[in-house]
């Protein structure tokens, strides 16, 4: 079989130790996870299930790639967020199942033109151009839960330009990697290769072209970039 155009590489993500790719099937992110950034976001942070939402896998960036300052946005912000990597797929996954789907876990940056987020909220339109363009998902390299087994709690940070900017605990998320997961998959057939973003603490804000931004979780590599 052929192609009438050159089909693109695969989008992928580094494993840690190894020299092994991670392909990336689909994005998955999980809005409003954190009670303090559902606040500063002007929402209601009480229990509700939580909702998704999806960026392309090719917004991936790898760690310490540059990302150009994205088009139509005068308000770029950062998100720092634990990323889950699944390593085994399925449908209707039992709670109890749910962390043996897990291949491992990564570092984030959910990056989010705000003005047009605001805006579409505001109209009650989707959120795709403003979570969805190009660069907006840069994460580091995923540790192997064989490695390091699971993650249920730890700092996430973020510093811009060496200033601290956000700092919680994953404890703090309202829903955990397990119900994430199982949850999700009532919606979803879940594939090897998806990535799920679980939202971000308090503390987001704008920035720059020539930020540099740094951010981490215990146990993970941290992650590095610029906006150019």
């Amino acid at each position: 079989m052929t192609f009438v155009i050159p089909p693109p590489a695969p989008p992928s993500v580094e494993v840690v130790g190894t020299d092994e790719l991670f392909p990336v099937h689909r994005v998955y992110c999980v809005g409003r996870n954190y009670a303090a950034h559902a606040r500063e976001m002007g929402m209601d942070p009480e229990r509700e299930p939580p909702f998704f939402f999806s960026k392309p896998a090719d917004a991936v960036v790898s760690n310490g790639t540059p990302v150009p300052y994205p088009p139509r946005t005068t308000n770029l912000h950062h998100e720092i967020e634990l990323v889950v990597a699944i390593g085994i797929g399925g449908r209707d996954i039992p709670l109890a199942n749910a962390l043996a789907h897990v291949f491992g876990y990564a570092v984030g940056n959910d990056l989010t033109r705000r003005d047009l987020q605001f805006s579409a909220r505001e109209q009650g339109r989707p959120w795709d151009v403003a979570k969805g363009f190009d660069g907006s998902a840069p994460v580091s390299a995923i540790r192997p839960a064989a490695e390091m087994g699971h993650v249920e709690r730890g700092t996430i940070w973020l510093e811009v330009n060496g200033e601290p900017r956000q700092r919680a605990n994953l404890s703090d998320m309202i829903w955990s990697v397990p119900e994430i997961v199982a949850e999700l998959s009532t919606y979803f057939e879940l594939r090897p290769g998806d990535l799920i973003f679980t939202g971000t603490p308090e503390g987001v804000g704008p920035v720059r072209r020539g930020d540099s931004l740094v951010g981490g979780i215990d146990g993970l590599e941290t992650l590095r970039t610029t906006i150019v």
